[in-house]
């Protein structure tokens, strides 16, 4: 029986249909450690990591007989997919459960930072923290406000969803650009990435990590933003540079933030720590018990395909 090493403790409901047809070796504390991944790696068919496992150069050598990374999760930054394209590994993810937790989690952080529920909630809960009254603690609105999402993927088209219906209208800057009847469908306009900057009241990022988005907002970007603005990532964390974003919330250049990936993650800045115009949440976009076991099924399923011939979601 072919064997499937998974990284990290996962719901166990999620693994019961690739049980019956592999041997499936799991931790029995949260996550295995490098070291115990390079000692057992060595046995294994499949390697079934998450995010925060990088499956490097050692990593893919280490996996003698190794013929498919099957990722946890969409991005799949953590994985030298061009090393294990040579190496003859294919590489697979986990696109589609993950779409609607993570357009609910962005949209979640939106209006948590636009009308400041976060804040509110935890002065509340200190003594003598907050003042009541008509001109305090005031939020913005998003009814009637520009939503500019960059990257109009699934995800970001699960997010257009959100806003259309909450009254907001929606532009995109996208690598490509939907056709028209999409965009009729969809309700949406394209725009330069600089005008979505300029006119934007609130912005979420929906875009892979890669060389060219790596630090696509940096200073100018906030430079070109509005005073009253709202960045929201759920994406990857570097796509931010995430210093730039301090100067910018500092300086009052844009009025807000709401980040569940960092570029540093687990390690998180101290300066957004004590902000109170920045909502905080611990990549936690699939944090729901559907969607782990969705996404477990999922890469489950790619692994029985993949040794039926059959090849879904492989990305390189």
């Amino acid at each position: 029986m072919k064997k499937v090493l998974i990284t990290t403790k996962l719901l166990p409901e999620g693994l019961n249909e690739l049980r019956k047809y592999f041997e499936v070796i799991t931790p029995d504390k949260d996550q295995f450690t490098r070291e115990e991944i390079l000692n057992q790696i060595t046995v294994v068919d499949v390697l079934l990591p998450t995010f925060s496992v990088q499956v490097d150069k050692e990593m893919i050598d280490a996996g003698k007989n190794l013929t498919l990374i099957a990722n946890y999760g969409v991005g799949y930054n953590n994985i030298d997919t061009y090393y294990a394209r040579e190496k003859g590994i294919a590489v697979t993810n986990t696109p589609y459960p993950v779409t609607e937790p993570t357009a609910e989690m962005a949209f979640g952080l939106l209006l948590s930072v636009a009308r400041k529920i976060t804040i509110c909630d935890r002065k509340l809960r200190e003594p003598d923290g907050i003042t009541w009254g008509l001109l305090q603690n005031l939020g913005q609105s998003v009814f009637g406000k520009k939503l500019g999402i960059v990257g109009l993927g699934r995800i970001g088209k699960a997010i257009a969803r959100r806003a259309l219906s909450s009254g907001m209208e929606v532009v995109y800057f996208n690598r490509n650009k939907l056709s028209e009847k999409e965009e009729r469908e969809l309700q949406v306009s394209f725009v330069p990435f600089d005008t979505l900057l300029k006119t934007a009241d609130i912005i979420s990022i929906s875009t892979p990590l890669t060389k060219e988005t790596t630090h696509l907002f940096d200073k100018p970007q906030f430079d070109l933003m509005k005073p009253n603005a709202i960045l929201i990532n759920t994406a990857r964390g570097a796509i931010v540079h995430e210093k730039a974003l301090i100067d910018a919330l500092r300086n009052g250049k844009i009025w807000g933030a709401g980040l569940d990936v960092y570029e540093f993650e687990p390690s998180i800045s101290e300066e957004l720590l004590a902000m109170d115009q920045v909502v905080l949440a611990p990549h936690n976009g699939t944090a729901t018990v559907d969607a782990r076991n969705e996404i477990t099924a999922y890469a489950g399923m790619c692994i029985i395909e993949f040794f039926k011939g059959n090849l879904i979601s492989v990305v390189n």
